[in-house]
């Protein structure tokens, strides 16, 4: 079986971590500071998935710079329904995320999308990537 993990890199991991843990309600299950005080390596649940969080500390990684009202890739969370997505949504905004768009109904699914202080790109939607058409 294969898993697919998401991993990011803050300018402020630490920030970033409480951050992550109030808009989307991740869990984090593992913190390693470096000698330094940044944070070397985290990892945050949500449900049964798992993102990577790591400081930047100064190494100058490239972050997400918005072109027009997206910034083209982000990470994509399968949600159980309408409810739910509105929901995160709903402790999104109230966490101070930046709207993208608001819940609603597309070609292909219900969803939401945000940006997080440093720009990264969150959606929660219902479609469920890689099924075949007839599931």
């Amino acid at each position: 079986m294969t898993t697919l993990h998401s991993y990011f890199s803050y300018r402020d991991a630490s920030a970033a971590l409480d951050w992550l843990t109030r808009a989307f309600g991740f869990e984090i299950t593992a913190r390693y500071d470096d000698e330094s005080g940044q944070v070397a390596h985290a990892e945050l649940r949500p449900d049964d998935a798992a993102i990577i969080v790591f400081s930047d500390a100064g190494a100058g990684y490239d972050h997400p710079t918005p072109r027009a009202d997206t910034v083209g890739h982000g990470t994509y969370f399968d949600m159980p329904s309408e409810d739910a997505v509105n929901a995160v949504w709903e402790r999104a905004m109230a966490a101070g995320a930046t709207p993208v768009w608001k819940p609603e109904a597309s070609e292909w699914n219900y969803r939401c999308r945000v940006l997080d202080p440093e720009g990264y790109e969150w959606t929660f939607g219902m479609y469920r990537p890689g099924l075949p058409a007839s599931w």
